[in-house]
């Protein structure tokens, strides 16, 4: 039986950092697992139909998202449908997961966060319910972590914005904020938090060891049973 393909799905991005970091991520995961090809849903190419079009075995799709919107319930799907292949397997998405929660404390405790600051988790944003649901879900994980409660704010879509709820909290008698950069990559969005006039702003997550290991093993769960069903999207 041939190995299944990982086909690590990102966003896609005009910064060269947030290129840089998908590509670090998908070497980073290959050092555990094989080899990783990249594809995108947006912006860049390949497509994740281009990629599984050059693929003549079973594939492993993994979104690279911290939540599941849009991009995960519709763009990964029409790429597996628009390809042809047969024997794709899409994973669920990386957030929200525990493990996620610890790196976003390490950040902030790196960007000069102490217990009893006020901390602010900011996602991209997206219309979808689905999506809300999932960065709330990882905002109460967080709140667990730093114990306080942490709201959710939006840095492109959707209400209230990371710079008003900064305002809030202020306006509440916080001395000081900071930002949990619910982001994987630099790029425009995570540069848009350094004016949210926070305390302090957290590093996206980036290629740390625990993105790692969630992505290496959604594949790992999904590589045996490929081959058993044609597509499971």
């Amino acid at each position: 039986m041939s190995r299944a393909e990982l086909v690590l799905v990102a966003h896609g991005t005009r910064s060269q950092a947030g290129v840089e970091t998908v590509a670090a991520l998908a070497d980073a995961v290959a050092d555990r697992v094989g080899p990783v090809r990249t594809a995108f849903v947006d912006v860049l190419g390949p497509s994740p139909a281009e990629v599984l079009r050059d693929i003549d075995g079973p594939a492993v799709l993994v979104p690279a998202f911290l939540a599941s919107g849009y991009h995960v319930h519709t763009d990964v799907p029409r790429g597996v449908i628009d390809s042809g292949h047969p024997r794709v397997s899409v994973t669920r998405a990386l957030g929200p997961h525990p493990s996620l929660a610890r790196v976003l404390e390490q950040r902030l405790r790196e960007s000069g966060w102490r217990p009893g600051d006020s901390v602010v988790l900011a996602a991209a944003g997206s219309s979808d319910p689905r999506a809300r649901h999932d960065v709330r879900r990882a905002a109460a994980m967080l709140s667990a972590r730093v114990q306080r409660e942490v709201p959710v704010a939006y840095i492109a879509t959707g209400t209230p914005t990371v710079p008003d709820v900064v305002r809030q909290l202020r306006s509440a008698g916080e001395r000081r904020v900071f930002v949990a950069s619910y982001l994987l990559a630099p790029g425009l969005f995570h540069t848009r938090l350094a004016q949210s006039g926070a305390d302090g702003v957290t590093a996206p997550l980036g290629t740390h060891r625990a993105v790692v290991d969630i992505v290496a093993s959604r594949y790992l769960l999904a590589a045996p049973r490929v081959d058993q069903f044609e597509n499971s999207i």
